[in-house]
């Protein structure tokens, strides 16, 4: 049996209708209930089923004294009451709570009483062309709906307002389909050593510094396989490079500064052709990192949960084309077989007309995945890159001022790279990585020293272990050692006998899924390729806040 309870039997609350009201959903019935002739009846049968608990507590002078229409509320003494308690118990036109019950004796104000009601019509209109309504039950549902028609008129225009409601909010709303994501991170980082390795006397700064990174990320999406990316930044962290070291081998994972002035950080496209095929278009800042299928170094290639330096992320080869706008497509030849090109004119300027897409630095770069299995992973790389004059990068800022520029700054400077990388995952405790990259660069133009047409050769190889989930879920060890790219040919210049010893290690503790800490340190031996330079030690303290 079901025993009314007031509107949170139904699931509505006062003064609103909750789309999720548990009753009969047809839809609601708007006019008097067409039917046979038929009697209307003076008075209206009890339920055959005793409700003790309900009329034991209601005086036993109710029923003589209320009158329906004179009442605020609707009581379990009420000729009403009675009447829809028995058209609910017969044609099961209210749901109630999962367990059949309405929980409780109280009162059901008149709009309540009005939303129950509504249900009955709703069922028993259509019920009426199958004969399955009496004419005794229409004439009490006919009473009822005459009875308390206010009622039924406002909770319609409820109804219709919520509606009206629902669609403002829908039509004004930001994004269906775009999601907030944002990062924040607070940094410490310090240098050691004695003197620059740059031949200048100069001391290295030691100063400690503190700085922030703030990035926003709108992330949208118009099929659930596409992505459109923009993204914000405001940052301020410390460069240590030529300028500020005499090296660019000191420079960190994340080093971009805008002095927190708030800039377009990245913008792209993504979107899939096919079943096998996506596009990668980039507008603003585009990098190979981003757009191949994958780095081969889990857990290092994150500019800020991952390796400390930016020699440590991954092979420099991923670094060619940075900033730039373009396109690269993925193509997925199997399951363990995977394709990707892409083309990306270096800097700003693709906006410019007097220089375009083609007409200033850029790199374009081919990779092939192999993946037999979920342990084991390999990649083949090469990319040829053009420098004009002013914007030479062939180690992209990884390796020894030699290195960067083999000729010279001045000198326009072509390079084809080849890049092998690869990842071991050793059972469920570590992933072993590695890469070697070679680059052959060639001078493009002359100068007093260089011959257009001179050539120089450039390598750089780093092996890595990652010890995942120590401490906690998420966390990581990372330990890497190699040697960043220096010259070891050159037709224009000098070559570079001593390697730099490039060793690295950090902790990414995640504190929970927000808040992650993460010291590092690398230590450069030979710096510049230059056994007699001093050693320079890097030490870093991340604390990153994602939401």
């Amino acid at each position: 049996m079901i025993v009314p309870g007031g509107l949170a039997a139904v699931g509505i609350e006062e003064d609103t209708i909750s789309p999720a009201v548990p009753i009969a959903t047809a839809p609601i019935a708007t006019a008097p209930i067409a039917t046979a002739p038929i009697t209307t009846a003076t008075t209206v049968p009890e339920t055959s089923t005793p409700l003790p608990s309900v009329l034991s507590s209601a005086p036993s002078t109710a029923i003589a004294l209320t009158t329906v229409d004179e009442l605020s509320d609707v009581l379990p003494t009420d000729w009403a009451y009675l009447a829809l308690q028995r058209l609910v118990e017969q044609y099961g036109c209210v749901a109630g709570y999962p367990d059949g019950t309405f929980r409780g004796d109280r009162a059901l104000s008149r709009y309540e009483f009005a939303a129950v009601l509504d249900a009955c019509l709703s069922v028993m209109v259509a019920r009426i062309p199958e004969d399955l309504a009496t004419n005794e039950d229409l004439a009490t549902l006919q009473r009822l709906q005459e009875t308390f028609q206010a009622e039924l008129d406002a909770l319609r225009a409820q109804v219709d307002n919520l509606e009206a409601r629902a669609a403002t909010l829908e039509a004004n709303q930001f994004s269906t389909t775009t999601r907030l994501q944002g990062e924040i991170v607070f940094s410490v980082e310090q240098l050691a050593g004695d003197e620059r390795p740059d031949g200048s006397g100069a001391g290295l700064p030691d100063a400690l510094t503190f700085s922030n990174r703030v990035r926003l990320n709108f992330n949208t999406s118009f099929t659930g396989r596409d992505l459109l990316k923009v993204r914000l930044d405001a940052l301020d962290p410390p460069q240590f490079n030529v300028p500020a070291t005499g090296t660019n081998m000191t420079r960190l994972a994340f080093d971009r500064n805008s002095d927190n002035d708030l800039d377009i950080g990245k913008l792209f496209y993504r979107f899939p052709v096919g079943d096998r095929f996506s596009l990668h278009i980039d507008a603003v800042r585009g990098a190979y990192q981003a757009n191949v299928s994958s780095t081969f170094h889990p857990g290092f290639a994150h500019p800020i949960l991952g390796a400390v330096s930016r020699f440590g992320r991954f092979n420099p080869i991923y670094y060619q084309g940075a900033l730039g706008t373009g396109i690269t497509g993925v193509y997925d030849i199997s399951d363990e077989l995977t394709a990707s090109v892409g083309y990306l004119s270096r800097g700003r300027d693709a906006a410019n007309p007097e220089v375009g897409l083609f007409q200033n630095g850029y790199t374009a770069l081919a990779q092939l995945d192999f993946r037999p299995s979920r342990q084991v992973g390999i990649g083949l790389t090469y990319a040829h890159s053009y420098y004009p004059s002013q914007a030479v990068v062939v180690s992209a800022g990884t390796g020894s001022r030699r290195a960067n520029a083999p000729f010279s700054p001045n000198v326009a400077t072509s390079a084809n790279h080849f890049g092998v990388q690869s990842r071991v995952r050793l059972g469920n405790t570590a992933n072993l990585s590695g890469w070697a990259g070679v680059s052959l660069a060639n001078a493009e133009s002359s100068s007093a020293l260089v011959d257009r047409g001179d050539a120089a050769t450039i390598l750089n190889w780093a092996v890595s272990l990652g010890l995942p989930d120590v401490g906690s879920e998420g966390s990581l060890v990372g330990l890497l050692v190699g040697n960043p790219p220096r010259v070891l040919d050159n037709d224009g210049g000098p070559d570079e006998d001593d390697a730099t010893w490039h060793i690295e290690a950090f902790y990414r503790y995640r504190l929970n899924r927000h808040i992650s800490l993460i010291p590092g340190v690398f230590v450069l031996v030979n710096p510049e390729n230059d056994s007699d330079n001093d050693t320079i030690v890097v030490s870093s303290f991340r604390t990153v806040f994602q939401f």
